[in-house]
Protein backbone atom coordinates (compact mmCIF):
# COMPACT_ATOMS: atom_id res chain seq x y z
CA UNK A 1 0.00 0.00 0.00
CA UNK A 2 1.43 3.45 -0.90
CA UNK A 3 2.17 6.11 1.66
CA UNK A 4 -0.57 8.61 2.45
CA UNK A 5 0.31 12.19 1.59
CA UNK A 6 -0.44 15.01 3.99
CA UNK A 7 -2.52 17.87 2.63
CA UNK A 8 -0.05 20.75 3.04
CA UNK A 9 -2.75 23.45 3.28
CA UNK A 10 -4.43 21.62 6.14
CA UNK A 11 -1.09 21.01 7.84
CA UNK A 12 -0.39 24.76 7.91
CA UNK A 13 -3.85 25.74 9.14
CA UNK A 14 -4.86 23.00 11.59
CA UNK A 15 -3.15 22.28 14.91
CA UNK A 16 -3.60 18.89 16.57
CA UNK A 17 -3.49 18.85 20.36
CA UNK A 18 -1.97 16.07 22.47
CA UNK A 19 -5.46 14.67 23.14
CA UNK A 20 -6.26 14.63 19.40
CA UNK A 21 -8.49 17.69 19.16
CA UNK A 22 -8.24 19.83 16.03
CA UNK A 23 -7.79 23.58 16.44
CA UNK A 24 -8.05 26.26 13.77
CA UNK A 25 -7.42 29.99 13.52
CA UNK A 26 -9.90 32.55 12.27
CA UNK A 27 -9.84 33.66 8.66
CA UNK A 28 -9.39 37.20 7.31
CA UNK A 29 -6.60 37.75 9.82
CA UNK A 30 -4.38 40.04 7.79
CA UNK A 31 -6.98 42.09 5.93
CA UNK A 32 -6.91 45.67 7.25
CA UNK A 33 -5.60 44.43 10.58
CA UNK A 34 -3.63 47.64 11.23
CA UNK A 35 -6.75 49.81 11.23
CA UNK A 36 -8.83 47.73 13.64
CA UNK A 37 -9.08 48.40 17.37
CA UNK A 38 -6.84 46.40 19.66
CA UNK A 39 -9.76 44.46 21.14
CA UNK A 40 -10.76 43.29 17.66
CA UNK A 41 -7.18 42.28 16.83
CA UNK A 42 -6.99 40.12 19.94
CA UNK A 43 -9.97 38.08 18.73
CA UNK A 44 -7.81 36.77 15.88
CA UNK A 45 -5.09 35.42 18.19
CA UNK A 46 -7.10 32.60 19.77
CA UNK A 47 -7.31 29.14 18.30
CA UNK A 48 -10.80 27.70 18.05
CA UNK A 49 -11.86 24.05 17.94
CA UNK A 50 -12.91 22.71 14.55
CA UNK A 51 -16.67 22.18 14.32
CA UNK A 52 -17.63 18.57 15.02
CA UNK A 53 -19.30 18.29 11.60
CA UNK A 54 -15.96 19.02 9.92
CA UNK A 55 -13.61 16.98 12.11
CA UNK A 56 -13.82 13.73 10.13
CA UNK A 57 -13.34 15.50 6.79
CA UNK A 58 -10.31 17.47 7.98
CA UNK A 59 -8.78 14.47 9.78
CA UNK A 60 -8.79 12.59 6.47
CA UNK A 61 -6.42 15.24 5.07
CA UNK A 62 -3.94 14.63 7.90
CA UNK A 63 -2.64 11.04 8.11
CA UNK A 64 -1.96 9.97 11.67
CA UNK A 65 -4.95 11.85 13.07
CA UNK A 66 -7.64 9.36 14.01
CA UNK A 67 -11.31 10.25 14.41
Amino acid sequence: MPKLKTHKGAKKRIHVTATGKLLRTKGHKSHLRRTKPKATKRLYDNKLPVHKADVERIASLLPGVSH
